[in-house]
């Protein structure tokens, strides 16, 4: 199969390809490899690929023999390296598969690499010492987003269809506004973070995707959800599949708009303008659209205050733990300078600390909770501006401690923290492009607990009426091998 023609399907179309036994599993595992050999040196955004195998690969599954792609952490693969993007874990192999990893086994993916991620995903840049920045397919010269950046290169470059991420404050829905593609960040214990985990971050942290059609994340999140033995706790399961939701009307929906964010930073011009297109586009459709006073239930600075304690407290017990095992000293050799003073911070983080964080996360939680009565969803950015050039994040970044770089990631992505803090679904969607640079703008839309259903029908609806797809990256420019 050639690459134009490979990139051309979503999983699910070639899923069906496969049914049909017009091609088969390892013809498309070959395209993917081709089209990983010709972009990936333009983009970086796989770290390693492995030898095919000859595991056979079920045959009953809408996403059954589709290439793809695994995140360099958060799940677990026997037998292949997880290394988080960090000189610290280089090398590191999984013992076992994770929940996660025998779930895409079962849905019939095909596996055959892993993504880049910044430093213990601790950032909302791809830009790792290990291996280097990655770099967004419709401008090398900007961000690919994080900290799921490299899934979102790969797959915007078409090399998969569709790739596994993670979200612990963004990491899906940024980078898929980074990189035009559609990112639900699910229902906090929709999927299980097993068996070496019950939650990471307190629950902050979630799994899922990020592809170029609504009905492949559908499709992956019908596979990977549901509680796993031992779980602390699940989110209800839906009372239809995902993949059913896309196809099915919204109906009239009443949406809150937040179009600037709770710290103060000001929304762009060129997302601003891409938000009162979407609004209208939203209206046309006939939804209720209207401006929201969505109040956070904390001081920004209190809210940033509470979040660096968490996380610096989490990263440093798992940073520690890392050492032990691997034999590593924790130092400028092993980690770079931002991961390395939010360790720091979070060694001197005490338990009563710890516990107001939670205290505040709670606060948040019931504030933003309460909106949800008053509005089906809300509507904001997913970033406030267009994506940034390599290298933003990392001005000045040697002199800032803990709390510092935390404060730099939740003012360059201000709105999408507070809806994991929540545990809400949230999702990014590809509604527009700005009109003088081409770039896509994501716009951010998140619902109640447990109602990514209504998301989906949304994100379908939006889909069918938006003038996006069909969009090159400009990683392709030139190439005749391209879409």
């Amino acid at each position: 199969m050639r690459i134009a023609e490979y990139v051309s399907f979503d999983g699910v179309g070639l899923a069906e390809l496969v049914a049909r036994g017009e091609v088969t599993p390892a013809e498309l595992e070959a395209a993917a490899r081709e089209a990983a050999r010709e972009v990936g040196p333009r983009i970086n955004a796989i770290v390693e690929t492995w030898p095919a195998d000859d595991e056979p690969v079920p045959g009953s599954t809408p996403l059954a023999g589709v290439p793809f792609l695994i995140k360099d952490i958060g799940v677990a693969m026997a037998g292949r390296r997880m290394e988080l993007g960090s000189r610290l874990a280089a090398g590191h192999v999984a013992g076992a598969d994770s929940f996660l990893m025998r779930r895409f086994r079962r849905a019939g993916l095909v596996t055959f690499g892993r993504t880049a991620t910044p430093e213990m995903a601790f950032s909302n840049t791809t830009e790792p010492v290990l291996y280097g920045a990655t770099r967004n397919p419709w401008d090398p010269e900007r961000s690919a987003g994080g900290s799921s950046g490299g899934a979102g290169a790969a797959v915007a470059a078409g090399v998969v269809p569709i790739a596994h991420a993670t979200d612990a404050a963004g990491s899906i829905r940024v980078p898929a506004a980074y990189n035009g593609l559609f990112g639900l960040k699910p229902t906090r214990g929709r999927v299980s973070m097993g068996p070496y985990a019950d939650e990471v971050f307190n629950g902050l942290a979630v799994h899922g995707g990020v592809s170029r059609t609504v009905r492949d994340s559908a499709a992956l999140l019908d596979r990977i959800r549901g509680p796993e033995p031992g779980d602390p706790y699940f989110a209800q399961e839906p009372s239809r599949p995902y993949a059913e939701e896309v196809t099915r009307p919204p109906g009239p929906l009443r949406i809150g708009v937040l179009a600037q964010a709770w710290g103060g930073r000001r929304t762009t011009a060129p997302v601003a303008d891409a938000l009162s297109r979407t609004v209208r586009l939203l209206e046309s459709l006939g939804h209720h659209v209207e401006e929201a006073e969505a109040g956070l239930g904390a001081d920004w600075e209190e809210f940033v205050l509470a979040s660096a304690r968490q996380w610096t407290a989490n990263l440093a017990a798992s940073v520690d733990e890392l050492a032990a095992a691997l034999g590593r000293p924790v130092d400028s050799s092993t980690l770079e300078p931002p991961v390395l003073a939010s360790y720091h911070y979070g060694q001197r983080v005490s338990g009563p600390r710890f516990v107001t964080a939670l205290e505040i996360r709670n606060r948040v939680a019931r504030s933003l909770a309460r909106h949800f009565d008053a509005y089906d969803l809300l509507l904001t950015p997913t970033v406030p501006e267009l994506p940034v050039p390599l290298g933003t994040h990392a001005e000045g970044a040697e002199a800032l401690d803990g709390l510092g770089w935390l404060r730099r990631l939740f003012d360059l992505s201000p709105f999408t923290a507070a809806f994991n803090v929540a545990g809400t679904p949230a999702m990014s969607v590809p509604v527009t492009a700005d009109a003088g640079t081409g770039l896509p703008v994501g716009m951010q839309f998140a619902a109640g607990y447990g109602l990514e259903g209504r998301l989906f029908r949304l994100a379908g609806q939006l889909e069918q009426a938006s003038p996006w797809s069909g969009r090159t990256p400009q990683v392709w420019a030139g190439n005749h091998t391209g879409r």
